[in-house]
This record gives C-alpha cells, structure tokens and sequence, in this order.
C-alpha cells in the first residue's frame, strides 16, 4: 500500500513539475510575442494590418500578452490565464489560417501548450471562480 501512494505521489510531483515547466516556456514565448508587437516587429505589423483592426489592437494584444504571461506565474490564477491563452490562441490561429495566410505552427503549439497547462490547472481555475463568485 505504501507503495502505491509514493508512487501516485512521485506522479503528481512529476505531473506539477511537467505543468510549471510548461508555465514557465510559454511565459516566455508569450512575452516575446508582446515585444515584438510593442517594437512593430514583422510579421506582428502585417498580421495586424491583415486583420484591419490597426495599431490599436496589436498594442492591445502586446499588453493583454504581458499579464497572461505574468499571471501565467501565479499560481491562483495560472489555469486561467492559461484558458484565456487557449482563447486567444485559438483566434490567432483562425486568423493565421483564413486571413492573413501566414504560419500556424507557433499559434498551434501555443494552443496545444496553454490547453495542456489550462487541463493541469483546472482545479485553481474552479477555486479562483467559486472565490469571485461568492457573495
């Protein structure tokens, strides 16, 4: 029996390492994806300009980047943030497919990634919302 329970523990440790690892990469990915919107970087402008929502929304999307990735970082709200960069990845990869035809790869991954950390971390997710959602 006692076994069992190193075992299922060496799992979870191993399973919350894999996810802040996880945290950590896409962090990073995520901010540089904003700083290369805030510098007007290619192909961010293109992209931007593609979708015909202007400069505005780049900056936009750098900043709402920013606090996910930062928010990426705490564990309470990790699996929200993540959930949010699923959202998100899921429109960038729609608009890399149908508007302005460029590369999927990075969007997909992306999409893969915050799903994977969003699944890991869905008990904070459902903590942090019954939190909010107390009277």
């Amino acid at each position: 029996m006692e076994m069992i329970e190193t075992r299922s523990s060496t799992g979870r440790w191993l399973a919350g390492a894999g996810l802040w690892v996880l945290q950590v990469v896409a962090a990073g990915l995520f901010l540089m994806a904003a700083l290369g919107k805030f510098t007007g970087a290619e192909p961010s402008v293109s992209t931007f300009e593609a979708i015909g929502w202007g400069e505005w929304f780049r900056h936009l999307v750098g900043v709402v980047e920013v606090v996910g990735a930062v928010a990426l970082l705490v564990p309470a709200l990790s699996g929200a943030a993540a959930l949010a960069f699923a959202g998100l990845m899921a429109g960038a990869t729609l608009t890399e497919a149908f508007v302005s035809g460029g590369p999927l790869v990075m969007p997909l991954a992306l999409l893969v990634i915050s799903g994977v950390i969003a699944w890991g971390r869905r008990d904070r997710t459902v903590r942090l919302w019954r939190s909010v959602t107390r009277r």
